[in-house]
């Protein structure tokens, strides 16, 4: 089976039409234009704009992988870490959480698929906008320097996706023709993370410091600076990645340059009614006004992972709607957040509230009776239009102050540079919910990491660049040496491709 997944060729066909319905109500709102062949669709502004929204469409994609199954990345993120099991109705249900759960993932069993087809997806669509952007009829400057910008910020988004994922990785910068798709060979880490620096360098010069309230969603400079800072957090270059966020924090508990503030309510900041907030750096749109039914299974842009998370079964006459009983809360998070102020905004604690409002649900595969406050599927947060289960309107904040706020501190402590500053930023973030100061060392940074963004898909990329993974994850499965990376898909290793089996798998 010649299936290959790290690339859609832009040769055939330009899928944009398919695209902009499913993301119309979205952070753009565009007419369905049937689809095109990319040889000659971009020929006025308009197909331009579409083929922009194409490209941030991957960020988004509710279905996807080797079978097209839900893949959502923070479910399968969340199993993988300490803080929440995969759950479910069983075993089986969501099988490559399971397999991320217990680790034990193979070539062919487990969430990478997804992973890879989505993500590379979304450096083919960048790869087609930069290359076809040039030669769009009466695109004015200013337009062709954002819409490149967005392009090389994309590109960037899904390549460090990729990196941190698998490391060893085919490096796309061009389209390719459909005979060279298997003749790719994975490039070095190093090589990936040179480009993505690149790309982010390229795109800061071209992004808006500040966008429309019709464009949230579109990507900033700010966003594209502390994307930046996380990249070399990650590779260990610590006194660029300190300066760098700094850029984007400004003074700790103050307003940034760019306009970013810690919001004063913890809980506020995860409301789909308190959408693009001060804290907000980069924010994934959701839509819960899209009438979406089972036979929009492929167009999902409504955030499903709500519904995934929510009790089983739960029937009563307050807080929350009846879910799938994902991601339920380890013991091991629970007992971390116990006298936090916090917790009650991370943590339903599922089994109190049914037993204290004549409510019913039934316990998840795994389940702790502790399950996922940020992202429940919330009574208060019903919209009517379509099937209830898959129109949930929560965006997932993917970058926010507080975030970046502790990346500069642990930036800042591995550099040996101002402690005062770090101090600072690490109690910024604890006195916005009312606790004592600290000492920023890394040992409070990593305590307050988990803490401050439990469940929102960082903690598993955490674990592992800081080393614990093998001891944290032990209780898992998890094996050191191979388990900080994902195998590559047992499709993309068939067939005489180039592409090779990371070690382990």
């Amino acid at each position: 089976m010649k299936t290959r997944y790290f690339i859609y060729t832009g040769v055939v066909l330009l899928g944009v039409g398919s695209i902009v319905a499913s993301c119309k109500k979205s952070f753009l709102e565009l007419t369905p234009q049937g689809e095109f062949l990319e040889a000659n669709y971009y020929s006025t502004p308009a197909q331009a704009l579409t083929a922009v929204v194409a490209a941030y469409d991957p960020l988004v994609t509710e279905t996807g992988g080797l079978d097209n199954t839900y893949s959502d990345p923070l479910g399968a993120l969340n199993a993988g870490s300490d803080d929440c099991y995969a759950g479910g109705g069983s075993s089986s249900d969501m099988s490559t959480w399971q397999a991320m759960n217990n680790y034990t993932m193979t070539s062919a069993t487990g969430p990478q698929g997804e992973f890879w087809s989505i993500n590379f997806q979304g450096v083919n669509r960048a790869d087609v906008l930069l290359e076809k952007l040039p030669g769009v009829p009466g695109l004015s400057a200013d337009v062709l320097k954002r819409y490149t910008a967005e392009g090389h910020f994309l590109r960037a988004h899904y390549y460090f996706d990729l990196v941190r994922l698998f490391k060893n990785v085919p490096l796309i910068l061009t389209t390719l023709q459909i005979n060279d798709v298997y003749k790719q060979p994975q490039a070095s880490p190093d090589s990936v993370y040179a480009h993505v620096e690149a790309d982010l360098t390229a795109a800061i010069a071209g992004l808006p410091t500040t966008v429309a309230s019709t464009e949230n969603g579109r990507v900033t400079k700010g966003a594209a600076i502390a994307l930046l800072g996380k990249v070399y957090l990650y590779e260990k270059k610590w006194a660029l990645a300190a300066s760098t966020l700094a850029q984007v924090n400004g003074t700790p508990g103050g307003t940034s340059t760019y306009g970013y503030k810690l919001q004063a309510s913890y809980g506020d900041i995860f409301s789909p009614k308190n959408k693009f907030n001060s804290e907000s750096i980069f924010e994934l749109v959701h839509s819960g006004n899209q009438n979406y039914t089972w036979n929009n299974w492929d167009q999902f842009k409504s955030n499903i992972y709500v519904q995934m998370v929510g009790p089983r079964s739960y029937k009563g006459p307050i807080y929350y709607g009846a879910g799938y009983g994902f991601n339920p809360i380890t013991p091991n998070l629970v007992a971390a957040m116990k006298g936090d102020p916090r917790y009650p905004y991370t943590i339903a604690n599922i089994d109190s509230i049914a037993k204290a409002n004549n409510v019913t649900y039934e316990q998840s595969y795994q389940g702790s009776g502790y399950y996922i406050e940020k992202f429940a599927p919330k009574v208060a947060n019903i919209v009517t239009t379509g099937s209830t289960d898959l129109n949930w309107p929560n965006d997932y904040i993917e970058i926010r102050l507080a975030d970046t706020y502790l990346m500069e501190a642990e930036a800042l402590v591995n550099a040996g540079g101002d402690i005062g500053r770090a101090t600072s930023l690490l109690n910024a973030v604890r006195s916005r919910v009312g606790l004592a100061a600290e000492t920023a060392s890394l040992d409070n940074i990593y305590k307050e990491r988990r803490l401050e963004l439990a469940t929102e898909g960082h903690r598993w990329f955490d674990l592992v660049r800081w080393g614990q993974a093998p001891t944290a994850l032990a209780f898992k499965g998890f094996k050191s040496g191979v388990n900080e990376i994902l195998p590559i898909p047992l499709t993309e290793t068939l067939n005489g491709t180039q592409i090779k089996q990371n070690p382990g798998y």
